[in-house]
């Protein structure tokens, strides 16, 4: 959140990202001649019959006659959003066996390459468009491999790219077989929105699909898969099969599970069904106007104190002060300002130290400043009677450490030093301890396509760095309210992308947090979707009060779409939300300023 005018530079660093990713090199390797025993095991290598033999990403690959390198017919394939473009066939292979794997490729940043050799993994690519280029390079699998995937692809942002006279040439494999049944599943996670799961491994299968009430749900290259977009305390079945060249083995023996209550996380049962949330700007001053705290209307359920600062970026220590009576004329006393929280909390209220914003960055580098940051924190909850601690870390705050790439299993101190901080004080103050996030786009939705510095390195550090804090703490999360403003453009699960300033961006950036996503792009990694009563939409409450300002009719429009699914335009939510909490904005003292146009929205929206 800003104190005074919106932030920029958001598509200056998306740009960094996309760089980045553009950053990565390898060199072409320079084959041997084939042995004269050794065939061709590619099927359909000239796609001469379409796509027979070939599993092309989410229909994004088709056979075309122009321009073929050889024959009637080459691979088309177009790249769109986090998808790139990924064409592949599994090939049955011998054991401990050397292979030429090769392919005529036009475009740019095209890929060839094979996985699953039992040894090393090999890729090449191009980076010039242009005439037709021979892409070869060579593996040897290891003493148990029986099979390879062999692959093409391009990259994000690019135009489609075209292959064809795809070769692997070595000694023949045995006849692939249809793949045995999974054995061994079971659940190894459960939470209110999503079940996770793993199997015991299939020897032969190149991937597997997960199945719900006998409806395919998910798809794995591995032997454990994570089913989001549940509904709370509600039981599931799940059955898993084994998939290769073959076909498609039978399903698995049933599994059931019962996803955990809703409504919990850190007193979000104190909170009423449908919440509003404000920042209330307590220790500045700027062109909307001090308000004290016993003027904010009874319309706002938590009200977020802006800001507690750090003392230095790195030091952990956190202050809160009242405005200065030079700086806000009008402000209250601090007896004034307690009796007034009182007051709040006993009409049923939460009041909460919103931490960071534009100018507080905090970064706990160290486990000194984490400590720091527990007993400062505590100490301003302490002297005000506070609910509980809102998250606004914004700018260089968080940011992910090169070789950090898994959400799951974070290493950067900045950010396992954050989760830390946090469990410490919900531990110390119990169920009742409300947690709020305010993350900005870029540190969140921004995931679904970049995380971190990627991994050759070169993209922005911080995309996607709330992820894992959010994931780490989503069992302590009251409220997740992402800024959906000050925002550049995000793709969302339609591999489309969104502005900000209509019910679209709303929509497909709430759709995400709830649905869930592969983090990256990585189906392997996905981020579970949160429950409808953790999430809130993040707006600004005027047009002084941030880019991005959404009429009340847009809002509207946003709130039908996730909750009743009406009014959706052209994007299609992956369920219908009607838990979802409410609104955030910033701010309080903005609304005001305009009239109180976004409470009185709401309180009309939802009939308070």
């Amino acid at each position: 959140m800003e104190r005074t005018g919106p932030t920029v530079g958001f598509s200056r660093l998306l740009a960094v990202c996309s760089a980045g990713l553009l950053a990565a090199g390898a060199l072409v390797a320079m084959a041997p001649a084939a042995g004269a025993a050794d065939v061709d095991l590619a099927r359909n290598g000239g796609f001469e019959a379409g796509l027979d033999g070939w599993n092309c990403a989410n229909s994004s690959g088709a056979a075309v006659s122009t321009p073929a390198r050889s024959g009637t017919s080459a691979l088309k394939a177009t790249p769109a959003g986090s998808d790139h473009a990924k064409c592949s066939q599994s090939i049955t292979v011998k054991p401990n066996s050397s292979y030429t794997l090769s392919a005529w490729v036009q475009g740019s940043y095209v890929y060839l390459g094979a996985s699953g050799t039992g040894t090393t993994d090999v890729s090449t690519w191009t980076q010039s468009p242009g005439a037709w280029k021979q892409l070869t390079t060579t593996f040897k699998t290891g003493p148990s491999t029986t099979s390879v995937s062999v692959y093409t692809h391009g990259w994000y942002g690019t135009p489609a790219y075209y292959a064809d006279d795809l070769t692997l040439v070595g000694p023949g494999g045995e006849p692939v077989v249809i793949p045995a049944v999974p054995a061994g599943l079971k659940t190894t996670a459960i939470t209110s929105s999503s079940v996770a799961l793993s199997w015991n491994a299939v020897s032969g299968a190149s991937g597997y699909n997960v199945y719900r009430g006998g409806t395919k749900v998910a798809t794995a290259t591995g032997p454990s898969a994570t089913v989001t977009g549940l509904t709370a305390s509600t039981a599931y079945s799940f059955q898993v099969s084994a998939t290769n060249a073959a076909g498609e083995s039978a399903q698995s023996a049933a599994v059931t599970a019962t996803t955990t209550a809703g409504g919990g996380g850190g007193g979000g049962t104190k909170l009423p069904p449908r919440a509003l949330v404000g920042y209330l700007h307590s220790s500045f001053a700027n062109g909307s106007g001090y308000t004290r705290m016993a003027d904010v209307p009874a319309s706002w359920d938590v009200i977020n104190l802006a800001f507690g600062e750090p003392t230095s970026v790195t030091s952990g220590d956190i202050r809160f002060a009242l405005c200065p009576v030079a700086e806000c004329p009008n402000v209250e006393s601090e007896a004034e300002f307690k009796a007034a929280i009182k007051a709040k909390q006993a009409a049923g209220k939460k009041v909460l130290i919103s931490i960071g914003g534009q100018n507080g960055q905090v970064q706990l580098n160290s486990t000194a400043a984490r400590d720091a940051f527990v007993t400062s924190v505590s100490k301003i909850i302490d002297t005000y009677g506070l609910d509980g601690l809102d998250i606004d870390f914004e700018g260089h705050s968080l940011s992910l450490n090169t070789g950090d790439t898994d959400f799951r299993s974070p290493t950067s101190p900045v950010i396992v030093n954050l989760i830390s901080a946090v469990k410490s004080l919900k531990a110390k103050y119990g169920p009742d301890f409300v947690l709020t996030m305010a993350p900005e786009t870029f540190f969140v939705q921004l995931g679904y396509q970049f995380y971190g510095s990627g991994p050759w390195g070169g993209q922005d550090p911080r995309a996607g760095a709330y992820l894992p804090v959010i994931h780490a703490l989503r069992d302590d999360l009251t409220l997740l309210h992402v800024q959906d403003y000050n925002s550049g453009p995000i793709m969302g699960l339609d591999n489309q992308y969104h502005t900000m300033g209509g019910a679209d961006f709303h929509i497909a950036m709430t759709d995400m947090l709830l649905a869930g996503f592969p983090v990256a792009g990585n189906t392997s990694r996905v981020f579970p979707g949160l429950r409808p009563d953790q999430v809130a939409i993040g707006l600004p409450a005027s047009t002084q009060a941030g880019n991005g300002h959404t009429s009340p009719a847009e809002v509207n429009k946003a709130l039908n779409c996730l909750t009743k699914k009406t009014d959706c335009g052209s994007y299609q939510t992956h369920g219908t939300w009607s838990d979802l909490r409410g609104l955030m904005t910033w701010s309080i003292n903005w609304d005001r300023f305009n009239n109180w146009e976004f409470s009185k929205n709401f309180d009309a929206y939802f009939g308070s």
